[in-house]
């Protein structure tokens, strides 16, 4: 596997509650997933607040068995005490994506790909939207 990208939730959600027009870009990194191009790698905590969306506009049993294939293709990554303490002590300003930010470092992840570039100022890796990260590989 070359590259491993951290999938914030934003575009988890958009790709599991199909929200056009931003889809189609997560379909094709999930469908490189499948094909073991690249690793995704999702937090544990984006598992709970895209189930909890789901639910919300959907059948509960539907969203939780969109939740069970999409963890088919992708990495759960580690959430413990170090993580948060990070997050706890971290110069970001939102809770959760000083959360999100940590566990992508930690788990050696080479991008975060989001729809929410701003949250991410102080990162060190780069990030992208599903486009550009799309573009970044020559795929359109």
């Amino acid at each position: 596997m070359s590259k491993r990208v951290f999938i914030d939730t934003n575009v988890m959600l958009d790709f599991l509650g199909e929200r056009k027009p931003f889809y189609e870009p997560m379909a094709k990194i999930a469908t490189l997933a499948e094909k073991e191009k690249l690793a995704m790698v999702v937090s544990p905590i984006s598992f709970a607040t895209v189930n909890y969306f789901l639910a919300k506009f959907e059948n509960g049993k539907i969203a939780r068995e969109k939740l069970r294939k999409f963890k088919i293709i992708c990495e759960v990554c580690a959430l413990d005490e170090q993580t948060i303490e990070k997050g706890l002590n971290s110069s970001i300003k939102d809770f959760e994506d000083a959360l999100q930010y940590f566990s992508a470092t930690e788990s050696e992840c080479e991008i975060i790909i989001t729809r929410n570039g701003k949250d991410f100022k102080k990162s060190w890796l780069p990030v992208m939207t599903a486009d550009e990260f799309l573009k970044s590989l020559n795929i359109k």
